[in-house]
């Protein structure tokens, strides 16, 4: 039990439904970083074939799922200097949730890696619309300035035809 129902010793409500085993394993299924109880593994290449999801358990709801990633890195890929940045991810998902110790290690990828800003972004996009197939991602960066010039880019999918295909047309172009 986590948070005020441990703390005054009442059972958990009713929304935060146990796993089906004591041990998490119903849930964890599949997931082969999460609670390994080994040293973490953090890869030195670009490694999109690391990203892990799991099942949503309410994919009849339309839920905005944010990860903030502040601390992202690359390399640029013609002076091999560092890149540093802020990505901001934002996905409507379907049947499939990414587990977020598979996306901390997917972005540390980066880490060697030469890319430029915008193509980070769509290959981000990319590798997670086809890991989770969503009803809807964008994913924007926010990096540091290099030369004077702060770069911005963003990419928005949704699938063609969608209740979200307009939503991701007026995004693209919304100022932020």
């Amino acid at each position: 039990m986590h948070g005020a129902a441990a703390q005054s010793g009442g059972a958990a409500p009713a929304f935060c439904e146990p796993a089906a085993q004591s041990d998490g394993a119903a849930v964890a299924e599949g997931l082969s970083l999460l609670g390994a109880g080994r040293a973490t593994r953090y890869p030195t290449q670009y490694a999109p074939q690391i990203l892990e999801r799991f099942p949503n358990r309410h994919p009849s709801a339309d839920e905005m799922v944010l990860l903030d990633c502040p601390e992202f890195t690359s390399l640029c890929p013609v002076t091999g200097q560092p890149d540093f940045g802020r990505l901001v991810i934002r996905y409507v998902p379907d049947e499939w949730i990414v587990e977020s110790k598979s996306l901390k290690l997917y972005l540390f990828s980066f880490r060697n890696h030469g890319a430029f800003h915008e193509d980070v972004c769509n290959v981000v996009l990319d590798d997670l619309r086809h890991l989770l197939n969503p009803r809807y991602i964008e994913v924007r960066g926010l990096f540091r300035p290099r030369g004077g010039i702060a770069i911005h880019p963003f990419a928005v999918w949704a699938p063609p035809g969608s209740k979200f295909e307009a939503d991701a047309r007026a995004r693209l172009f919304a100022d932020e």
